[in-house]
């Protein structure tokens, strides 16, 4: 550690301090809702340099740090007053530790010499934040906040990424000490890269080697690592098929030859070889077990986080390290040894079949020509305007499992969903995250975030945010007015005859043709409610075409639209 570098006797406060900290840790953009004690901080980190944005709400704020973490691969901070403040950020936390995003939230807290006392907002915060996060801690002292943020970057990024608390007591924010007596810290140095074992690597192509019936499957992992390049390598010279989880879309692009989206299900239940890079055998794979996955499957699991190796089905080989790293091994012995799996063998002959059925299946839903539209109707205008290049945002629950198979992504890291939590709520904090990303680094991307109308309710405020900064964000509502399904306007007219609303209405309709669009004009943005086909192609188009203002499209469908046909349902229980 450094000693301070300011005269003898010069004075910085507990704000500037933190602020300070976090800019020698090229933490660039800090997102939260001011308030006693933390306002200072939210100043003094403006002065800095650092980008600081108000939201309306703590869950938002920290879904939008969380982002940063993920896009960049620096944390976002999120920065929230005591008690209430802390508590409504606990979800963005939990969210961002589930996801294995890094993030970094500053939380005030009261007074040290008013603990137990029943202070104004006392909480226990560190004790609380330990569920959630990688670390949580207060400093002992201002003169340590330095080395005590360094430390929580550092721990955001190394190993498998995560969120990390760090509490400051509200006399901390305006005390001052001499500059000369605080531990000053560098930026901490970029995570370390680990490599598998080469006699795992070994194991692993000899396992591939054999198998008949191979199978990819990228997770986000593989996109937080940046590994799209060797992936693809990867793709390409062995000739596997591939399946992306959710937000692993793009890592290689979905119209890549090799991609078997549309034959997921048959993918997973007759593969006997399944390569893992860098996705978990969690809910959203099913567990890797029966009946989604063959009984006798060999898993080759390719993790930065040894305690995940070996979860719920015993893998054929671990490659322990950075996704990116193992993966040119992964090509390295592959040119010693190549691999070519065969384009005309019966595995992917049946996979092909599948894939045309499917997405005949779809396409046959998305012409339909009757009025309200439908779920696959709507996709089908959507993917044929947007930008192909476009950051997508996508939540709900039918809205966001829909739009996964209908819109294709191209690129890495520019599907942001509900994620390994399955979390309703993130939608449009994601959606600023991403275009304060795109404005600094890429300005001429859009941000497109497909909301379901019962989704956008949990955040529709941050609408508001979105106008006050001028992100020139796309909000698409589908609205199905409810939850799963909705009711129209004469069917709610007839419910509401049994009487009170609160014993009759049904637990997932929400209040039919709710003029969203108007929440968004209100702002100063521009909104539409649309019905046809026609009228969604031109607000569309003229959406995409206004590159300064933030708009919503409320896009009207039939409320009991659903998907097609499932050969499993979305979710497999526990036989427990």
């Amino acid at each position: 550690m450094a000693s301070g570098s300011g005269e003898e006797g010069e004075a910085v406060s507990g704000a500037q301090l933190i602020a300070e900290a976090l800019k020698a840790q090229k933490i660039e953009y800090m997102f939260g809702i001011v308030g006693i004690p933390v306002t200072e901080i939210a100043i003094a980190a403006q002065a800095v340099g650092i980008k600081y944005v108000g939201m309306r709400n703590e869950q938002s704020a920290c879904y939008a740090a969380s982002a940063v973490g993920y896009l960049t691969g620096r944390p976002g901070v999120c920065l929230v007053v005591s008690g209430p403040g802390f508590l409504h950020a606990l979800g963005g936390m939990a969210n961002a530790t589930m996801n294995c995003w890094p993030l970094i939230v500053i939380g005030g807290s009261s007074d040290r010499n008013q603990e137990t006392m029943g202070a104004f907002q006392e909480f226990p915060q560190v004790e609380a934040g330990r569920l959630c996060n990688k670390l949580s801690v207060r400093p002992s002292s201002l003169h340590v906040i330095p080395a005590v943020i360094e430390k929580a970057v550092r721990t955001s990024i190394y190993g498998r990424p995560g969120s990390c608390y760090i509490d400051i007591p509200w006399d901390f924010v305006t005390l001052q000490v001499n500059k000369s007596s605080v531990k000053y810290v560098e930026c901490c140095l970029p995570p370390p890269i680990s490599v598998a074992e080469h006699s795992a690597v070994s194991k692993a192509v000899s396992i591939i080697a054999h198998s008949k019936q191979p199978l990819l499957i990228i997770g986000k992992g593989a996109a937080y690592s940046h590994a799209e390049n060797n992936i693809r390598k990867l793709v390409d010279l062995c000739g596997i098929p591939f399946l992306p989880t959710p937000m692993a879309k793009g890592v290689v692009p979905d119209n890549h030859p090799n991609c078997v989206a549309a034959a997921r299900s048959m993918a997973l239940q007759h593969a006997d070889v399944v390569i893992l890079l860098g996705a978990r055998l969690n809910w959203i794979l099913h567990f890797g077990l029966p009946p989604r996955f063959r009984q006798d499957v060999k898993v080759i699991q390719i993790d930065i986080c040894a305690e995940e190796l070996g979860n719920n089905v015993r893998p054929a080989a671990v490659l322990l390290g950075d996704l990116n790293a193992v993966t040119k091994q992964l090509l390295e012995e592959f040119s010693n040894r190549p691999l070519k799996y065969p384009s005309n063998s019966e595995w992917w002959k049946r996979l092909r079949e599948k894939i045309v059925t499917n997405e005949e299946r779809s396409k046959g839903l998305a012409l339909q020509k009757s009025l309200p539209m439908n779920y696959y109707t709507a996709f089908h205008h959507i993917r044929e305007l947007i930008p192909k290049d476009c950051i997508l945002v996508s939540e709900g629950a039918n809205t966001m499992d829909i739009g996964r198979t209908m819109l294709p992504n191209y690129y890495p890291r520019q599907r942001l969903d509900a994620g390994t939590f399955g979390t309703m709520g993130v939608g449009l904090g994601f959606a600023v995250a991403a275009a304060m990303v795109a404005k600094d680094r890429t300005p001429e991307k859009r941000v497109v975030c497909i909301e379901g109308d019962s989704a956008f309710g949990f955040s529709g405020m941050e609408v508001e945010t979105i106008c006050r900064y001028s992100l020139p964000i796309v909000i698409i509502i589908i609205n199905n007015n409810g939850i799963y399904t909705g009711l129209d306007a004469d069917a709610w007219k007839e419910v509401l005859k049994f009487g009170d609303p609160a014993t009759c209405v049904p637990p997932v309709s929400l209040l039919p043709n709710s003029h969203y669009e108007e929440i968004m004009s209100a702002f100063g943005g521009k909104g539409y409610f649309v019905k046809t086909p026609e009228e969604l192609q031109n607000a569309l188009k003229a959406s995409i075409a206004d590159k300064q203002t933030p708009s919503l499209i409320n896009v009207m469908i039939d409320p009991q639209s659903d998907r097609k046909k499932q050969e499993f349902p979305w979710l497999t229980r526990s036989n427990l």
